[in-house]
């Protein structure tokens, strides 16, 4: 059975940083794309960033310099960092994970972040 949990969300003023995890069990890691999704309140979800490769990344135009992507093969994590956030922050990130090969994708349950003065 395929897990994505993501931990890390929480509110806080705009300027600070946050940290993002999200730990797959149920798959080859090292076989997916793994990537950030976000979906603020009446918007599409939207892509963050995606890591593949372990050095392929990938990041939207508007956290582009703020936030930063890694992963860990050897845990099965996939991190964001996310610094000097801003209140266009505010959203439910989501964990996803794609087969570079087959293109099976799953889905973490989400995680709130809240940016408000």
């Amino acid at each position: 059975q395929v897990q994505l949990v993501e931990s890390g969300g929480g509110s806080l003023q705009p300027g600070g940083s946050l940290r993002l995890s999200c730990a797959a069990s149920g798959i080859i890691f090292n076989m997916y794309t793994m990537g950030w999704y976000r979906q603020a309140p009446g918007k599409q979800r939207e892509l963050v960033a995606s890591i593949s490769s372990g050095d392929r990344t990938l990041y939207a135009d508007s956290v582009k310099g703020r936030f930063t992507i890694s992963e860990d093969n050897a845990e099965n994590t996939v991190s964001l960092q996310m610094n000097r956030l801003i209140t266009e922050d505010t959203a439910v990130y989501y964990c996803n994970a794609v087969h570079r090969i087959f293109r099976q994708n799953y889905w973490g349950q989400g995680t709130q972040v809240t940016v408000s003065s």
